[in-house]
């Protein structure tokens, strides 16, 4: 009787090596590893380590000579107290509220005006990020002169037959808070029109059409079709936005210091002043830990919201 057996199935031999040496893993040049390692270790210097010597600096009392005197908590409770910090604080929520919101609207309405490539679009697009190029002191010091009582700003009323209007606009309280904040939204609109340019540039034509075909007029396509594909473009545009109304120094320390009166004060002016004006280091350091949490929680929020609405 014959039996049949199944043959046996040998894998098959392993291919030669070059060389005779059998590939390890791959190692990372240390070229790369040093463009790796060198900005990382440079951030770390001068970045993570004086925030975490902030952090540190908070809980004590310090005027950056004497040795530093450790407090607790002793600073934030000071700040429940402290009516220059209420009024900073209520300024900085308005400037955030304001300057965010208009540079939102305003830069993605510019976005939508510009977006169209067709003659001459590429000047106003120039025209409109070139103040974001302009160092902050530079263009607060040409908003000064703009300012001033016999200014530009004054003189276009006079010529217009609204003498009633001409102010004093950085020296009055009513008023200082609300000129600072022109010149920033003047050099922010810009940079978010660009964000939104790039995300406008993103989204496929085919959407369009097919809302065109079904019968959506504008507002409908920018709201079922536009809005819905920025959502990621938006949550930079959220972020950078509060950061940059939470950090809001450079303008306001040069048009009015927080004046008159503490009345255009935001808790970054008060935070420089505090710490390198009174020497009061400690407290100071405290309220650049306020500006980190707010920001922080801020945007933390925002963000969670956004990814639950995608998902």
């Amino acid at each position: 009787m014959a039996v049949l057996t199944t043959p046996r199935h040998t894998p098959p031999a392993p291919a030669p090596v070059r060389g005779g040496r059998a590939r390890g893993p791959r190692r990372t040049p240390p070229l790369v590893l040093a463009f790796v390692l060198v900005p990382l270790l440079a951030e770390a210097l001068w970045v993570f380590w004086p925030a975490l010597q902030g952090f540190s600096l908070a809980l004590t009392r310090w005027d950056g000579v004497s040795a530093p005197t450790f407090v607790g908590l002793g600073n934030f409770r000071e700040m429940a107290g402290d009516d220059v910090f209420r009024s900073a604080a209520g300024h900085t929520v308005l400037w955030l509220l304001l300057f965010g919101g208009l540079s939102a609207l305003l830069g993605l309405a510019a976005a939508l005006l510009l977006q169209q490539e067709r003659r001459g679009v590429g000047f106003y697009r120039a025209a409109l990020f070139l103040p974001v190029v302009f160092s902050l002191v530079a263009t607060a010091l040409v908003w000064q002169a703009i300012y001033q009582p016999d200014g530009v700003l004054n003189r276009l009323l006079e010529s217009a037959g609204l003498d009633s209007l001409r102010h004093a606009w950085l020296a009055d309280q009513d008023t200082a808070l609300y000129a600072v904040i022109v010149p920033a939204l003047w050099r922010q609109i810009g940079y978010v029109m660009v964000l939104y340019l790039a995300g406008l540039k993103g989204i496929d034509p085919a959407l369009y059409e097919a809302a065109k075909v079904d019968g959506a007029g504008p507002w409908q396509r920018f709201h079922h079709v536009t809005l819905p594909q920025l959502r990621s473009v938006n949550a930079v545009v959220v972020s950078v936005i509060i950061i940059d109304s939470l950090r809001s120094f450079d303008v306001v320390w040069s048009l009015t210091r927080g004046g008159p009166y503490h009345s255009s004060e935001l808790l970054s002016t008060y935070m420089y002043s505090t710490a390198f004006q009174s020497l009061r280091l400690g407290y100071g350091s405290a309220l650049a830990v306020v500006i980190f949490v707010l920001a922080f929680g801020v945007i933390a929020a925002y963000l969670v919201r956004a990814f639950r609405e995608a998902d």
